[in-house]
């Protein structure tokens, strides 16, 4: 036990009524959304890194944040697990997620980070099994050191490569003990800076053959989880291989990888490539490649990933929608891939914080819920698309041009041009929330 969190009360729902800071308005963990507990369609996970691992600085000043557990020695880490399982504890989160950086400490090679892990991973199971908190998913983080500075599959230099797929390899290791349900891989700095001095062909196919690697394992050792890609455009690199949902779709065609691996979407990236949260797992749903989601948001005055807890309900509600189209999570979940700002240094904030997203997330998927269950929405879907479930539209799919040239020809066909709605379906998507 630590004393950071002292005399903050454990997080309970007392509706929307309530003066309470410390409490939910919105997240009722037992109520039954659409058949199902409210807890099991958001599946909320903390994350480790922002929440624990951050220390508050930003690119034009350093460290604002004071933590006792801040240090690189193993009796940190140790004190840090116990602050943050005290912190899933009190906000009654399911699940955490972690890099293995966040969590153990730097050792001089591989072989020390490895045996660090492997400490921490056993300190982490009586944890796990005395709170009955669970592992969302695990990944590594091969972007912080220097050692990543050009890349870890996409390096020029295969001994980074090697490192790299070593590392990945005991973080699988380290997920599997834990019982996590999926492992994640995102390329911070899977990308480029300059044309100059970057083969694009080759550092594909090492990105590629990395990703191949990381499924064979998969099935060797028999993890039932998901794979799951976390996509990027750009930040801190000028380009990643990454993009967007539709790049990493067709990233996985060019490897034989499709059907093996879903993506984790975040909602401040979809935003930088120049999409909304809810095109990205729409996308996703239609590919048949969703699979959890990293619920942040943006400062929208700002070109750059700035991971703010969520609080846009008609932004999450339309996000949440596609979820619940998608047929909800299955391994995956929500993690609030979020961190306080750096005036925000107390204990209570970083409480607070996640109290605020957990509600705003259940009031997003409630309006979701109503908008379906209500199917107004689908229902104009549908008939804006009606002509293509008649014979004429399905018939259209099975000619070729010569056929529907002379089918326009013979029986005059001049369409006048239908409204799409657009301001009508807005109006509407606002009575749910």
């Amino acid at each position: 036990m630590t004393d950071f969190f002292k005399g903050i009360p454990q997080i309970k729902y007392e509706g929307p009524q309530t003066e309470n800071d410390f409490a939910f308005r919105h997240y009722d963990a037992e109520e039954v959304v659409m058949g199902k507990k409210m807890k099991d369609h958001l599946r909320f996970a903390a994350a480790y890194w922002h929440s624990f691992a951050w220390s508050g600085g930003d690119p034009f000043g350093g460290q604002t944040f004071e933590r006792p557990w801040f240090g690189d020695t193993m009796e940190a880490a140790k004190l840090k697990a116990d602050a943050a399982f005290e912190m899933f504890q009190i906000l009654d989160v399911p699940y955490y997620c972690f890099h293995d950086a966040d969590v153990r400490p730097e050792g001089a090679d591989f072989a020390e980070n490895t045996r660090n892990l492997e400490e921490i991973v056993d300190y982490f199971a009586e944890k796990q099994a005395a709170t009955g908190v669970k592992l969302l998913w695990g990944t590594a983080n091969l972007f912080s050191h220097r050692r990543f500075m050009s890349g870890a599959a996409t390096n020029p230099d295969p001994e980074v490569f090697a490192f790299s797929a070593a590392t990945i390899k005991t973080c699988i290791d380290a997920t599997m003990k834990l019982g996590g349900e999926n492992y994640v891989l995102w390329g911070g700095r899977e990308g480029y800076e300059t044309l100059l001095n970057t083969d694009l062909g080759r550092e594909r196919k090492q990105a590629g053959r990395m990703l191949q690697m990381v499924v064979d394992y998969k099935h060797k050792m028999g993890f039932k989880g998901a794979i799951l890609i976390e996509p990027k455009p750009q930040e801190p690199m000028k380009h990643q291989y990454d993009y967007d949902v539709a790049t990493v779709y067709g990233f996985l065609k060019e490897f034989g990888l499709e059907g093996e691996v879903q993506m984790n979407i975040e909602q401040g990236h979809a935003i930088l490539a120049g999409h909304s949260f809810e095109h990205e797992l729409a996308m996703a749903r239609e590919l048949g490649i969703f699979g959890s989601i990293d619920m942040n948001r943006n400062d929208y005055q700002s070109g750059w990933d700035t991971d703010q807890f969520p609080n846009n309900v008609p932004e999450m509600a339309l996000a949440y929608y596609e979820v619940l189209r998608a047929g909800g999570f299955i391994t995956g979940g929500t993690n609030f891939d979020a961190k306080l700002r750096r005036q925000s240094l107390d204990a209570e904030d970083l409480i607070l914080a996640h109290v605020g997203g957990m509600d705003a997330c259940a009031a997003g998927l409630k309006a979701a819920a109503a908008m379906l269950e209500d199917g107004k929405l689908e229902a104009a879907r549908d008939d804006r698309y009606a002509g293509w479930e008649t014979a004429e539209g399905k018939g259209l799919m099975a000619s070729d041009l010569d056929e529907i040239a002379s089918k326009v020809l013979n029986n005059n066909i001049n369409p006048a041009p239908r409204s799409g709605r657009q301001e009508r379906l807005e109006n509407l998507v606002n009575r749910y929330l």
